[in-house]
């Protein structure tokens, strides 16, 4: 598969803060990323220097191998939908689609009338009087129908409820199968969105602290839980995310996959094994990151 984002050493600095550091990433075409982490972790300065609307202090940005400043031919190719989008005083969601349709060569007008009817978007209210449901729709509705061969969301779908939400997922994977191309999904609700994942980019800090495929990523890490004595038997010398206890019961989260002879061993302690979410991981790796600590037991 194609690189169509390449990005090297990039460094984002705002005087004393340090936005991302040394960053280092590629992006193929035609597969569903997640750049995950907490808030002020770096993930939209990276999508904001990626789309041309910041510049990196240092390092190199390359958007279809090309630097994407100023440089219509690469901008027309990419859509940037975020929360904060600022549209005109007297602007209106047709008002906001007809601009976009203009932009995006690949705008596809059914689609964008299915998802005004899916979200029930009212079209002749003015963006500024729209709730936060409605204003979070229209970016969704942009985002999908310009089908841009690369498109970021940084979370604008966080203002709408579970229903829409939902609504969300299921049009984009309806039309990513139809019409291929490379999207980047930012978002805080990492178990709703892992399951549409090919794979996931984790920034904590500024830093990369996991760029993996998906799948290999579910079983990075497992939860054992049961007797206190026998838990501790059976992580000694691996490493620790995460343990808690409750009078005779321990349950500690290892990371590393588990191998046929070690799941042999559990069976015989009687030990229980529990899955770790991708949103579980991802927090226990972040945690650990910021802790600076890797629990061992000997």
């Amino acid at each position: 598969m194609t690189d169509v984002i390449e990005v090297k050493h990039l460094t984002k600095r705002y005087r004393d803060t340090l936005a991302l550091d040394d960053v280092s990433f590629t992006v193929k075409e035609n597969a569903i990323y997640g750049l995950l982490g907490r808030n002020g972790a770096g993930k939209t300065t990276a999508m904001s220097i990626l789309t041309a609307q910041n510049f990196a202090t240092s390092g190199q940005v390359r958007v279809f191998g090309e630097n994407p400043y100023e440089n219509a031919h690469v901008l027309q190719r990419v859509c940037f939908v975020r929360e904060s989008q600022r549209y005109p005083d007297d602007a209106t969601p047709r008002h906001a689609f007809k601009m976009a349709r203009l932009f995006y060569p690949n705008w596809d007008q059914d689609l964008c009338e299915q998802l005004i009817g899916d979200f029930r978007l009212p079209l002749k209210k003015t963006i500024k009087k729209l709730s936060r449901g409605q204003l979070s729709a229209v970016g969704v509705i942009i985002g999908l129908a310009a089908r841009a061969e690369i498109t970021f969301f940084d979370e604008p779908y966080l203002g709408l409820d579970a229903v829409a939400r939902q609504i969300f997922y299921d049009r984009l994977i309806e039309d990513y199968a139809k019409h291929p191309r490379t999207v980047i999904l930012s978002s805080h609700l990492i178990d709703e969105v892992s399951n549409l994942l090919e794979r996931v980019i984790v920034i904590d800090e500024g830093r990369i602290l996991m760029d993996e495929e998906t799948d290999a990523v579910r079983d990075r890490a497992a939860t054992i839980v049961g007797d206190s004595d026998a838990v501790e038997e059976f992580v000694r010398g691996r490493e620790i995310l995460h343990r808690e206890s409750l009078g005779r019961v321990t349950s500690v989260t290892v990371l590393g996959t588990l191998s046929h002879d070690d799941r042999s061993r559990l069976a015989a302690a009687d030990l229980d094994v529990a899955p770790v979410s991708l949103q579980q991981l991802i927090v226990r790796l972040t945690q650990q990151s910021r802790t600076g600590t890797k629990e061992a037991v000997r």
